[in-house]
């Protein structure tokens, strides 16, 4: 490894060279075990003469930081004093402060570890039903020598072989209108809605979501500058009719809603796409986990029944397959394809080649449908389970929310129930059960109830999870 060394401060240059090679050593950026440089390759990279740097050598020699093989080199020994006595961090910058929305936004948090036995974790598939060995080979065949030779930067849009085999991926499964050329591949849904948000949100405008729905879409939208309002969800899904004035984008998630996960009915479809016509707004349509369906027969989307071009249909192949691939796609009206394409170069210019390729080859050979096959009979078991205990042993307390699709489910609390929800879930937390309490979703409506996802989650660990759940809403009520 090349090692940076700084000659400037006090001392002659043997004494700075060594002060720099063992604040190095006791801060962890040298380990145990590593080779440094011969005395003469650091004396000409330093222009300083060979007998300036073995003498700093000499001196970390003689304190025990250092040790010479013959025939072989000068390693770091391993450190004589505790490791990292000296924590190396970046300047405070007191007087270098970001926007107050990015003070004010939730931190990115880590899954526990060890994680939870009873883990209802919303939105995660099961890692378990990935096809790794196929995916592994697939991998494989996108590592030839000669597409490594070749690799420079590529389109913005995407891999050409991704983008048509998901433009007729969506043509079959979901009556999306669209061809190759329409879909821009994106690293999740979630740049998706960056790469919408900053080609159509202006400082000021107003957003549309749906209250309860999914909080990075709103904190996102909020961050490029949008005032983000809410509209209720009933049973039918969004309430067209509530959406305030000088509303410029509508966010929805049609299918699916979430997370209560009840699907927009046609009637009201018709109307979000008439009230995006008459007021010149935007409706982006997130599809994010439609694929798993078990029973009823979905809806078409949004971007099927639209004549105006008023709709971005956005997916993603993280419930498909797995988060940690980062790949999602967005089809556009063609009159803001070119803005959104300029935006995606500005901003990350394209994706793994590699990982789109594969995924490519992945639908080509129709291993996606195989896959979805699987993985929707396994989360239809989980599925029946959850609703079924839902209904005959949390009746107390909690109300099934309908749904036929997804990796998860919701109850609201119960008519009557004067429980608090977020003492349930932390008593059920030192049970050993993770589950999400709906009151994290709202923005402005009036809701309490919990979500339970059901891709992470083994099969026979759900009913001993949910007896656990069962005894903390007992105990907290009685409490």
């Amino acid at each position: 490894m090349d090692i940076q060394v700084s000659l400037a401060g006090q001392g002659d240059l043997a004494a700075r060279i060594y002060r720099q090679l063992r604040d190095a050593i006791v801060d962890g950026r040298l380990v145990a075990g590593e080779r440094l440089p011969p005395t003469r390759e650091l004396a000409l990279r330093l222009a300083v003469s060979r007998n300036t740097v073995a003498a700093a050598y000499d001196r970390l020699t003689a304190e025990g930081f250092l040790v010479g093989r013959v025939g072989a080199g000068t390693f770091v020994a391993a450190a004589p004093l505790a490791p990292a006595q000296v924590r190396r961090q970046a300047p405070a910058g007191r007087e270098v402060a970001p926007r107050p929305l990015w003070r004010a936004a939730p931190a990115a948090t880590a899954r526990p570890s060890p994680p939870p036995a009873y883990d209802f974790a919303v939105g995660v598939p099961d890692g378990r039903l990935f096809p790794l060995d196929t995916w592994r080979r697939l991998v494989a065949q996108q590592l030839r020598a000669a597409t490594v030779r070749d690799g420079g930067y590529g389109d913005p849009a995407g891999h050409p072989g991704l983008r048509a085999a998901t433009a007729r991926y969506v043509g079959v499964a979901r009556s999306v209108r669209a061809s190759a050329d329409d879909v821009l591949v994106t690293s999740g849904a979630q740049q998706a809605l960056d790469l919408i948000g900053r080609v159509l949100i202006s400082p000021g405008d107003r957003v549309a979501v749906e209250d309860p729905g999914y909080p990075p879409a709103r904190l996102l939208f909020r961050s490029l500058g949008a005032t983000v309002v809410g509209v209720p969800v009933d049973a039918e899904g969004l309430v067209v009719d509530r959406i305030p004035p000088g509303v410029r984008l509508v966010y929805a998630t049609p299918s699916h809603q979430f997370p209560l996960g009840t699907p927009m009915s046609l009637a009201r479809r018709t109307a979000l796409l008439a009230w995006a016509e008459r007021h010149g707004a935007v409706v982006v349509e997130d599809d994010y986990d439609s694929e798993f369906r078990f029973s009823d027969r979905p809806l078409e989307p949004l971007q099927s029944l639209d004549r105006d071009g008023r709709v971005v249909y956005v997916g993603s192949f993280s419930k498909t397959m797995l988060p940690m691939l980062r790949l999602g796609f967005l089809v556009a009206p063609a009159s803001l394809q070119p803005a959104l394409l300029a935006a995606k170069r500005l901003t990350d210019w394209h994706g793994d080649p590699t990982t789109q390729g594969a995924m490519a080859q992945f639908m080509e050979e129709g291993l996606l449908a195989r896959h979805i096959r699987r993985a929707t009979r396994e989360y239809a078991v989980r599925h029946e389970e959850i609703a079924a205990r839902l209904d005959r042993d949390f009746a107390d307390w909690l109300v099934r929310v309908p749904s036929a699709a997804g990796l998860h489910l919701a109850a609201r609390l119960a008519p009557g129930a004067t429980v608090d929800t977020a003492r349930v879930l932390a008593a059920a937390r030192a049970r050993g059960v993770a589950a999400d309490d709906l009151d994290r979703y709202r923005l402005d409506a009036d809701l309490a109830g919990v979500v339970l996802g059901f891709g992470r989650i083994d099969r026979d660990r759900i009913g001993p999870g949910l007896d656990r759940l069962a005894a903390a809403f007992r105990t907290t009520a009685a409490g």
